[in-house]
C-alpha cells in the first residue's frame, strides 16, 4: 500500500490522583490505565518516527472536519476512538485501530469484588503495541487489505443525517422514563411494496445496529451477533407493552436492499447516533427512513474476526 501522509488518532487521558487516596486500588488501577495509555502513544509514535511517510498526531476532540488527504488513519485507544474517528471519514480512507489499553482477564478476577477492572474492549482494533509494528508493516507490503464495514444511513423528512453510524442508532423519547410511540414498516428501495406489515409500537424506542454493532447494547437486550461483514441491519423495538397481532416483528432485520421506514408519534423524540454524543431531535409526524445505503467505512480487523 502505498503511504505518503498518515493521521494518528489519540483518545484524551485526564486523570489526576485525589492525594489522600493514592493507596487505594482503585486509584492505583486508574493510573495503571493512564500510564499504559501514554506508554502506547509513546510507544506507536517511536513506530512512525522510522518510517518513511509523513505523519501528525491528533486528539480525537479536536478533530472537527473530514478525514482527507491522508493514505491511512491510526487510532491509538479503543474502540470508541475508532468509531469518533469514522464520524469524519468516508468510503476511501482505511483506518487500523490500536488498543492502547487491553482488558487483563487476571486483573478482572483478582479485582472482581472490589470493583470493575475491565480496560479497553477493542473488538474492532487489529494492534495492540504487541504487534503494532508487525501489523503496520503488514500494511505498507501489501499483505492485508481493509474490510468494508456496513454503516447507517438515517434520514428525517428526506433529509439526510450528516452523520452515518458504525456501531448503532436509537430512536427514543429523551427522557427514559417516557414512552415512545411510532410505527415502523420495511420497504423494498427498488418499489413501494412493503415487506412488512405496518407495525405500531409503544415502547422504550427502537434500536438498529450494524454488524459491528450487534455484539454491543444490541446483544445486551437479547439480539443476535452477526457476521462482521454482513450488510444487513438489525433492528429492535426495545421493552415493546404491547406486540399486538404482530409479535414477530418487534425484532428483525432490514436487509441490504431493504428500507426501514418509521414515523414518530410522541411529542418528543431522538435519534442517538453511535452513543448520546451525536443526537438529532425529532417531533410527532417526522418521517424516519434508515437502510444501509451509506458508504461503507475501511477497517483493518483483527484476524479472528474474519
Amino acid at each position: 500500500m502505498a503511504m505518503k501522509k498518515v493521521l494518528m488518532l489519540l483518545k484524551p487521558s485526564h486523570f489526576s490522583l485525589p492525594p489522600s487516596s493514592t493507596t487505594h486500588p482503585l486509584i492505583r488501577f486508574l493510573e495503571s490505565r493512564n500510564k499504559v495509555h501514554h506508554d502506547a502513544i509513546n510507544f506507536c509514535q517511536a513506530i512512525l518516527r522510522k518510517k518513511s511517510f509523513e505523519w501528525k498526531a491528533l486528539m480525537r476532540n479536536n478533530l472537527s472536519h473530514p478525514i482527507n488527504d491522508v493514505d491511512l488513519v491510526i487510532t491509538v485507544g479503543g474502540d470508541g476512538t475508532l468509531l469518533q474517528a469514522s464520524h469524519f471519514m468516508d468510503d476511501k480512507i482505511p483506518v487500523l485501530g490500536v488498543n492502547s489499553d487491553p482488558t487483563q482477564i487476571d486483573e478482572v478476577e483478582q479485582f472482581s469484588n472490589e470493583f470493575d477492572a475491565t480496560r479497553s474492549t477493542g473488538q474492532l482494533c487489529a494492534a495492540t503495541v504487541e504487534n503494532f509494528e508487525q501489523v503496520l508493516d503488514s500494511i505498507l507490503e501489501g499483505q492485508i487489505v481493509p474490510s468494508n464495514l456496513t454503516r447507517v444511513i438515517t434520514s428525517v423528512n428526506a433529509q439526510r443525517l450528516s452523520t452515518y453510524a458504525l456501531n448503532d442508532i436509537l430512536v427514543a423519547h429523551p427522557c427514559p422514563a417516557s414512552l415512545s410511540r411510532f410505527s415502523l414498516r420495511i420497504r423494498k428501495n427498488d418499489h413501494d411494496q412493503p415487506c412488512s406489515p405496518l407495525v405500531n409500537c409503544r415502547s422504550s424506542g427502537l434500536r438498529i445496529s450494524t454488524a459491528a454493532g450487534s455484539t454491543a447494547a444490541m446483544h445486551s437486550a437479547g439480539g443476535f451477533p452477526m457476521p462482521i461483514l454482513s450488510q444487513d441491519l438489525q433492528y429492535m423495538v426495545r421493552e415493546p407493552i404491547s406486540s399486538g397481532a404482530v409479535p414477530d416483528f418487534m425484532h428483525g432485520f432490514v436487509k441490504h436492499d431493504q428500507t426501514m421506514h418509521t414515523t414518530w408519534s410522541s411529542r418528543k423524540g431522538v435519534i442517538y447516533v453511535d452513543g448520546a454524543h451525536i443526537n438529532h431531535t425529532i417531533q410527532d409526524g417526522d418521517i424516519i427512513e434508515i437502510s444501509s445505503k451509506a458508504p461503507t467505512l475501511k477497517v483493518f480487523l483483527p484476524y479472528q474476526l474474519l
